[in-house]
């Protein structure tokens, strides 16, 4: 289903500049650490107030991550339904959090079991929580910050789960000793494999009907964790949409689908990314099916098999789904792939190539005017 875009870019940038070193007000990092056999085994509470200036960078980096990225790729708006916010276990235990400001232990408790018996991770986790209360500074017309006028109080918190890795040992040299010292090997914390931030920022005001989930791998969303956490079963992977995407624009246009069209599909959708782009529109782009069978009309594609697109898109997205730009196409590149042979073109020159019967083989030819390299020697071309 097409949901409303809650969250854009711009506020999101705007909650990540509170993390940055120099002007944080946050007081307090909670978490627990949890082992691979999915067990609490230690929970922690942490004065950011107290820490060097290093390792509270650290901190706050790992907190930050779970609210940068790409809208609809690597951060994803989830929706709570007037049902869940009025009667759900799940939303009204992130509700009682947020009131607490983090620092009730039994709730704190509640969630770090609820994450670690359904979290689905390669060994242990470490789970991290920051609560924080942001005078939202009143904007006028023009879209300046008067700082010293706020008539919003923002709070929320933010999750950030990150694996943490065995490290190993290494030799190291002590410059002041001018001797080598072997160094253990420890546990290194990895940078967040997910995250959210409840409630959403959503035109510059709590949505407790919304929250902002990141995710590091574009091929897996947990949507265990998603569903025991916030009881909501997330959108398909931005790796799968590209996948399925690419598999019913191939099916639907059969014996039309050829690199020409192809090529004139990822330049128009490129086209509307840019001119998204060049108006500074602060929601994030999503393209429905009737914009996308728009775009293969332009692009040559008969009515047929536009229909048979839409139908494809229905049965695969939803019929109100919308898909962001990015989870189709990838502008930087233009592969060709055959089960022997990888050709990376730029996509400003995907002109250059031709597919072609010759005497009844296919081919894919290349304009060669210029050095032509392989394994990094130049090569001749013979006259044949």
């Amino acid at each position: 289903m097409r949901g409303l875009i809650i969250m854009n870019d711009k506020e999101a940038r705007e909650i990540r500049r509170r993390f940055k070193p120099d002007k944080t007000w946050i007081n307090a990092v909670h978490g627990c650490y949890v082992n691979e056999s999915k067990k609490v085994i230690s929970t922690f509470r942490e004065s950011v107030q107290t820490m060097v200036q290093d390792e509270s960078e650290r901190f706050l980096a790992l907190l930050k991550k779970p609210i940068s990225g790409t809208i609809g790729r690597s951060l994803i708006n989830l929706e709570f339904s007037a049902r869940q916010v009025m009667e759900s276990e799940e939303h009204k235990l992130l509700m009682a959090m947020r009131a607490c400001g983090l620092e009730n232990e039994e709730l704190l408790a509640a969630f770090y079991n609820r994450v670690a018996q359904t979290l689905n991770i390669d060994g242990g986790y470490i789970i991290l929580l920051v609560h924080d209360t942001y005078s939202v500074p009143y904007r006028s017309s023009d879209g300046l910050a008067q700082h010293d006028a706020s008539d919003e109080e923002f709070s929320y918190f933010i999750c950030s789960i990150c694996p943490v890795k065995q490290t190993q040992p290494v030799l190291s040299y002590q410059l002041a000793e001018n001797c080598f010292n072997a160094l253990n090997n420890g546990f290194a914390v990895s940078a967040p494999q997910l995250g959210f931030m409840f409630p959403a920022f959503d035109n510059r005001a709590a949505n407790i009907y919304a929250t902002l989930y990141y995710t590091k791998s574009t091929a897996d969303n947990h949507p265990e964790f998603t569903t025991a956490v916030f009881g909501i079963e997330p959108p398909m992977p931005a790796a799968s949409q590209k996948e399925v995407f690419s598999e019913i624009l191939s099916e639907a246009l059969a014996e039309e689908c050829r690199i020409e069209t192809v090529q004139s599909v990822q330049e128009h959708i490129g086209k509307i990314m840019e001119m998204h782009k060049e108006n500074h529109v602060e929601e994030p782009l999503a393209l429905s099916k009737n914009e996308l069978g728009a775009v293969l009309g332009q692009c040559g594609v008969s009515a047929e098999r536009v229909q048979a697109f839409s139908d494809a898109f229905d049965a695969h997205f939803g019929t109100d789904a919308a898909l962001p730009p990015v989870n189709m196409i990838d502008k930087k590149q233009f592969v060709i792939t055959t089960p022997e042979v990888t050709v990376k073109v730029d996509p400003e020159r995907s002109d250059m190539i031709e597919l072609r019967k010759i005497d009844g083989l296919k081919y894919i030819l290349i304009p060669a005017d210029d050095v032509v390299e392989v394994n990094g020697v130049k090569v001749q071309f013979g006259e044949k």
